[in-house]
């Protein structure tokens, strides 16, 4: 069996070298593009991002990705990273309404001004920054090996409220339980960092790298 072939959709956004570093530390093959021809030859992709929601659909317009992605999301292994996972949605009330590539129901929304105040009444900090628990609700083989309440690695100030509860795969917690993983048939999605993660985030992308693409409960809208 050869290696398997990681396509890193570069659109100008995202640690996309650090996810290649990642993946080819875990003996895969990383290809980073932003060809949609070049991403359609490898066995699954990996969706990241940072940046600015409208901005980054903006990108992905005008490097004519955006049904391809909608393709590959029902063809292969599929995982979507930080905004890769916000991208999926529906729509995002950051700086504006802004349609997303709709692959998954749901919108992202800010941390509510509610909670940005502590039990002690200190002002938590947005974006929400730094090492978390990531809490597991359902099996799954992106999970295998890698422990409940594991600490990853976030950087964002908005979140992911997907439609339906099914696809929640795990959260985290920062003032109240928000969506930290999503599970949808052969899509994969965590607002947190893998690649910065350490142990458990090496172990999680080396997953991805065995999955086949089944264990998640269907998309369906």
């Amino acid at each position: 069996m050869g290696t398997t072939r990681v396509g890193i959709v570069d659109y100008g956004m995202g640690n996309l070298y650090s996810v290649a570093k990642a993946v080819e530390h875990l003996g895969g093959d990383a290809c980073i593009s932003d060809k949609a021809g070049i991403l359609a030859s490898c066995d699954r992709l990996i969706f990241p991002g940072v940046g600015a929601f409208g901005d980054c659909m903006a990108a992905l317009e005008a490097r004519e990705l955006t049904d391809f992605l909608r393709f590959a999301a029902q063809t292969r292994p599929f995982l979507g990273i930080c905004l890769g996972m916000q991208l999926l949605m529906e729509s995002s009330s950051e700086h504006g309404e802004h349609a997303g590539l709709g692959i998954l129901p749901g919108r992202v929304l800010p941390f509510p001004t509610e909670i940005l105040a502590d039990a002690e009444g200190q002002r938590r900090k947005i974006p929400h920054m730094g090492w978390n628990e990531l809490h597991q609700l359902i099996p799954h083989p992106m999970f295998a090996g890698v422990p409940q309440n594991a600490h990853f690695y976030f950087v964002h100030s908005f979140y992911v409220e997907p439609r339906h509860p099914d696809l929640l795969a795990g959260f985290s917690d920062y003032g109240f339980p928000f969506c930290a993983a999503i599970a949808a048939e052969n899509i994969f999605a965590l607002q947190c960092h893998p690649e910065k993660s350490g142990e458990a985030g090496l172990r999680l992308l080396g997953n991805f790298l065995a999955w086949s693409g089944n264990g998640g409960p269907s998309c369906s809208r």
